[in-house]
């Protein structure tokens, strides 16, 4: 499996999770907050281009300007603000990877909220960092151990780490 955004995004909040996902170990698919999640992009944007593969990524939405490309990334709530922010800044270095300059934009559905994302010098060496931290958890035979954190309450994986 290779590194993808989702992958970033776990990785900030639970390296766990990482693991689980690498190994095609779905969340609870049942989880309310996963339904919700789905209901909210499915009914936002709607004029706009969304679920846009570009490589191994999916970007949420793409924002329409005639100045620069902005790719858009919709969150619920900024209470994973730094998982999104990374998340996003994954998505903007494979397009710069791939010759294309864009910026980003995280989209807090129920907060009414944007926060501007831009790539630089500093977060490009930082993403290196996270991954290739991925791909060794990835290659570990066993998970991380669990590490109780503020996000486990209402994770879709806490039955499989807390049954």
């Amino acid at each position: 499996m290779e590194v993808n955004g989702t992958l970033i995004w776990y990785y900030n909040i639970c390296k766990r999770e990482v693991w689980l996902m690498s190994r095609n170990i779905v969340p609870d698919q049942n989880d309310e907050n996963i339904d919700f999640g789905r209901f909210l992009h499915e009914q936002t944007y709607k004029r706009n281009k969304k679920e846009i593969a570009f490589g191994n990524v999916k970007f949420d939405v793409i924002l329409s300007t005639k100045e620069k490309l902005v790719i858009g990334e919709t969150k619920k709530t900024s209470k994973y603000s730094q998982a999104s922010k990374w998340q996003l800044l994954y998505y903007l270095k494979v397009l710069k990877d791939a010759g294309i300059d864009a910026e980003g934009v995280l989209l807090y559905l129920e907060e009414k909220k944007r926060t501007e994302i831009i790539l630089n010098e500093e977060t490009l060496q930082e993403l290196e960092v996270m991954k290739n931290s991925i791909v060794d958890i990835m290659q570990n035979e066993t998970p991380p151990k669990v590490e109780k954190c503020k996000f486990c309450y209402n994770c879709g994986y806490n039955e499989y780490c807390y049954s």
